[in-house]
């Protein structure tokens, strides 16, 4: 398979440190998925907590490969972010899609279903459903 017809990801945390773990271990946990195209964009420009339009916008730019952009986010001002970066229009590759889904075990899912070559709505839905996973 191709990389050019994966599903892109970004995994934006206020904290760089999370969104780099999160997206090292998602993609160790789908068995490596080497050719998934994931990218964190964590924290500020200057390396505090918090989040950053232009680093989600870099991010996104590094993961598109034309088959859509699953974006998922930590906490509240994260998801604001891309709201806005929506909302402006341009800001986000063609296809950026902010999903509704657990961090960290969204991300796992997402980077398991866009390593099959699954399509944007199919990485969206497995993100979603992870908000079903029971621990007990």
């Amino acid at each position: 398979m191709s990389e050019g017809n994966l599903v892109g990801i970004v995994l934006v945390s206020h904290s760089a440190e999370v969104a780099a773990s999160v997206a090292a271990l998602a993609k160790g946990l789908a068995g490596g998925a080497l050719s998934v195209p994931v990218a964190p964009a964590g924290g500020t420009e200057d390396g505090g907590l918090g989040t950053s339009a232009e680093l989600i916008s870099a991010a996104a730019a590094s993961v598109d490969r034309g088959a859509g952009v699953a974006v998922l986010t930590d906490l509240g001002s994260a998801v604001l972010t891309v709201k806005a970066l929506l909302a402006e229009g341009g800001e986000l590759p063609d296809g950026a899609r902010l999903v509704d889904a657990p961090f960290l075990e969204g991300a796992v899912a997402a980077v398991v279903t866009a390593a099959t070559g699954a399509d944007l709505d199919a990485v969206e839905a497995a993100a979603v459903e992870a908000y079903g996973y029971r621990k007990v």
